[in-house]
């Protein structure tokens, strides 16, 4: 549970970094469109595809990093029996 939070947390923070690196502030305003009301829905709705993407991000990476893992336990024992046998 607590791993999920983590990932929330910073899925937010980078998704929160990702609305303000395309704010239109650091463009002079040059981009805002006629409705301010439309401009606000696209910004939150790249925020809320933001937070999801980098949250599922992590999750496959997490797992990535699990397989790797198992893939190379079976590899070290093999080798630590070998060292043994010629002993």
């Amino acid at each position: 549970m607590a791993q999920r939070i983590i990932d929330g947390v910073l899925a937010a923070l980078a998704g929160l970094v990702s609305v303000l690196l395309s704010w239109p502030y650091w463009r002079d305003f040059e981009y805002w469109p006629e409705s301010h009301a439309m401009w606000w829905l696209y910004i939150a709705t790249g925020y809320v595809l933001a937070v999801y993407v980098f949250y599922i991000f992590m999750g496959s990476l997490r797992t990535l990093f699990l397989h790797d893992e198992q893939a190379r336990a079976p590899a070290a024992g093999r080798e630590g029996l070998a060292r043994e046998e010629r002993s």
